[in-house]
């Protein structure tokens, strides 16, 4: 039988200790919220299918000629369109407390995406955001996509006038910034607790790799470059479920590459 999937990408998720890194893996991955998640303690890991490219992407408003994500292109005709890629998100979800960081940079390698999280309630740990980005930078290969994530915007009602109830702390105008002074391509609002963003935050960061395989930028038989083509083994058929596993506590397998994560 045929793999589900055409591409694999290695992606990170990165940043202070308490913003739900965890948690959107979880809302992707299995679609559901926990209110109690323990510390990640090293890595975990999971795994989601996507579509990526056209006609996904274009019907997401991702990656539309048009670049216009408020209106959708004009359909396409069945003749026209072209097969639906997928790719297969290899998610590495890394512990954010300073105690780990030894373990979690050397996971940067081999990635081809990050998601970096911070806490729209917590300034703090937007300001650390740039740390973040210095040692995945220092680590991962050049040119790794990456995609700042505001997670935790149910704090953030705009809605609400109630300083007690509107806890945002960092808002659009200064993440987007931070974007263009950083290099970083997009900024994006999620909610690991109403799903709200999550599915288009990992999007935004596979349609992206996405563009760069058509682009000719990866070697897909190199281990480093994150990305593995239709030849690669593993295809497993699971597209929605998550295999959360603490990498520390089991050998720290897979610590420089890619593991037996796919």
């Amino acid at each position: 039988m045929s793999q589900p999937w055409d591409y694999i990408a290695k992606i990170v998720s990165l940043g202070d200790s308490g913003c739900g890194k965890s948690s959107l893996t979880v809302r992707l991955c299995e679609g559901r919220f926990s209110p109690h998640h323990d510390v990640t303690i090293g890595v975990e890991f999971g795994s989601r299918i996507v579509p990526v490219g056209p006609p996904a992407s274009h019907s997401l408003s991702i990656n539309n000629p048009n670049n216009n994500k408020t209106t959708p292109p004009a359909p396409t005709s069945p003749a026209k369109q072209q097969p639906q890629k997928h790719m297969k998100l290899s998610l590495w979800d890394t512990a954010g407390q300073e105690t780990y960081k030894s373990i979690t940079r050397s996971y940067f390698r081999g990635a081809s995406g990050a998601l970096l999280v911070f806490d729209i309630s917590r300034k703090n740990t937007f300001l650390s955001a740039t740390s973040w980005l210095h040692d995945l930078r220092q680590i991962a290969e050049e040119g790794i996509v990456v995609v700042l994530v505001g997670n935790k915007s149910d704090l953030a009602d705009s809605s609400i006038t109630s300083p007690e109830a509107n806890k945002r702390q960092v808002t659009k105008e200064e993440a987007e910034e931070w974007c263009r002074a950083n290099g970083v391509m997009e900024y994006v609002e999620t909610s690991a607790k109403s799903g709200e963003g999550v599915e288009r935050a990992f999007l935004e960061v596979a349609e992206r790799i996405y563009q760069n395989i058509e682009a000719g930028k990866y070697d897909l038989n190199d281990r480093r470059s994150g990305v593995k083509g239709p030849g690669a083994g593993g295809g497993g058929g699971n597209k929605g479920g998550v295999n959360l596993m603490n990498d520390a506590a089991k050998g720290r397998r897979g610590q420089q590459g890619w593991g037996g994560c796919c």
